[in-house]
Order: structure tokens, then sequence, then C-alpha cells
């Protein structure tokens, strides 16, 4: 029998002391365990909206265009298996072409976008397969270390059957000279795992005189399965 692959490397850790606001995260007592309750729905749960035919197009959320390049962002997820996984709900959240959310807490003296929330969610088909139009992501400081900006990203957040299953990770573009400097990015100490963060530009999802293309694959377990957020 081969021995189980070592995936500690993998994925961030709780406590990454580079990355100053994990000290504040990291539990420093044993876990406490909650009864079963709302997190044991056996749905994703929409509430009282369903999803509409903008929710996955940042770009036409409002009613004039957002400021920014345009960029098409799709894959699938699947398994460890390569198996698809189809009915996931899949939520993103972003900044805007300069940096900066749309957030009461954002306080970043860049400008803000009227027609750009930076919210968009949307539903795996059959064959795992995702797809979302929205405007490329400003780097922005983040006061984490002197000088400290962060690389251009987009959040991603995956609900599986339950709530207990949501991941939740980032998606980051090739080449950008901030990565090297990013304590979230290099908290993972395998760099093949730092690299299926990475996005891949892809001429077949680009759109003619309209937006870039990129792919992003997510793999919800396993030894080759995407960097997620620890959860607590």
């Amino acid at each position: 029998m081969s021995a189980r692959p070592d995936l500690s490397r993998s994925q961030p850790p709780l406590l990454y002391a580079p990355y100053r606001a994990t000290t504040r995260r990291a539990p420093t007592r044993p876990l406490l365990r909650l009864p079963p309750a709302l997190s044991d729905l056996e749905a994703p749960v929409y509430g009282s909206w369903p999803i509409g035919e903008t929710d996955n197009d940042l770009s036409r959320q409002h009613p004039d265009e957002p400021h920014g390049q345009r960029i098409v962002v799709a894959g699938r997820v699947v398994d460890e298996t390569g198996r698809p996984v189809s009915g996931a709900l899949i939520e993103i959240w972003q900044a805007n072409a300069a940096g900066r959310y749309h957030h009461v807490k954002d306080d970043h003296p860049a400008p803000l976008d009227a027609n750009f929330t930076g919210a968009g969610r949307t539903v795996t088909d059959a064959d795992g397969c995702y797809r979302f139009t929205t405007i490329k992501p400003g780097a922005y400081p983040w006061r984490n270390h002197d000088n400290a900006w962060r690389p251009a990203h987009i959040h991603f957040s995956l609900f599986g059957s339950t709530f207990r299953t949501r991941l939740v990770t980032q998606m980051y573009f090739s080449e950008d000279p901030l990565l090297a400097y990013d304590p979230m990015f290099q908290s993972i100490g395998d760099e093949r795992a730092r690299q299926r963060l990475i996005s891949r530009f892809d001429l077949a999802l680009t759109r003619p005189d309209w937006a870039l293309g990129f792919a992003f694959d997510i793999v919800v377990r396993g030894p080759d399965s995407t960097p997620f957020e620890e959860r607590v």
C-alpha cells in the first residue's frame, strides 16, 4: 500500500505570522462543537431572490457600463477523480478596477464605481461548468505590513449540499509582481498548489471586441485540490 501524500503544505494554515490578521483569527483554545442547526440544511439557500439573468454578469447589473477591462472568468468544478460537481452555488466578490470594494468599511482613497457592485453568483451545470463576466479588479493597499498591497484577485465561495460544505478561495492573475510579496498567497508552502490559484488566459473564452477570457478550474478535494481558506 502506497503512503498517503503529505498535503500539509498545499493548504494555507490557520496561523501564518507574516499575515498579521491570522494572529487574531487562529484559535488558541480547543474548539467547541456546536449542535446541528441551520448549517445542516440539505440544499443551498438563495433567500427570497432566485438567481437572475445578470447575477453572473457583473457588467450588466446597473444602468451604465462599469469602468475597467471586461473579462470572462469560466471553468469547471470537479472532485478528486475529475467528476463534475453539478448544482453547486458559486458566489464571487471583488474590488473594482481602481482597487476599491463597494463596502462601507473600505476607506481606500480610490474612486468608487456607481455601476459596479462587485458581487455575483451562478450555479454549476451538469458538467460542473460555471461562467462570469466581470471587470478585472485592481490592486489595493491593506496595511498588513509597510507598503503592503494585495494582488488583483477575485474571491470565490462554493456551496455544496449544506452550509458546512462551503469552501472559500481566491483567484489570481499570472505575472502579477505583487504575488511574490503577498502573505496570503505565500502562506501556501507548496509551489504547485499556489499555481492552482492562478487563472490562465484563454483565447477560446475571449470575446472578440468585448472581453478577455480567463480559465479557472476548481478541484474540491484530493491531492490536487485547490487551496481553500482554513475553516475554524
